[in-house]
């Protein structure tokens, strides 16, 4: 099956997982961990519907639904003064995922190589 998406799909699904990881005190990349490649694929399918609900609602579903615990890392304080809005973080991480998606590569990869590349090198979350 091909999964239809396109960059504003990427984008909402970026946005939820640095929201998610705020609200939960984990780094994006653990959050990324906890979602299965189906959730993943779900997400992004859905995206075009759950863009028009809160950002609280659909990050109260993501943890409960896929069971995202309460981390210990202070993500907000990371940042130091210039602390960007999580859709900032999303547009970030939704530019370096389209830029480093590799032909044959699909999107999940694309996402889990991304998250766990970037968490590795730097403290974005």
């Amino acid at each position: 099956m091909i999964l239809q998406w396109n960059e504003d799909d990427l984008f909402f699904v970026c946005t939820m997982i640095e929201v998610v990881a705020r609200k939960t005190h984990n780094r994006s990349r653990d959050v990324v961990e906890k979602l299965s490649d189906k959730v993943l694929l779900h997400q992004l399918k859905v995206a075009s519907v759950n863009h028009c609900l809160s950002f609280e609602q659909v990050c109260d579903e993501w943890i409960e639904d896929y069971a995202i615990p309460e981390g210990d890392y202070d993500n907000i304080v990371s940042y130091g003064n210039d602390i960007p809005t999580e859709t900032s973080v999303g547009k970030i991480y939704q530019t370096i995922i389209l830029d480093n998606l590799k032909s044959r590569e699909n999107v999940i990869e694309s996402i889990r190589r991304v998250y766990h590349s970037l968490n590795d090198t730097c403290d974005y979350s």
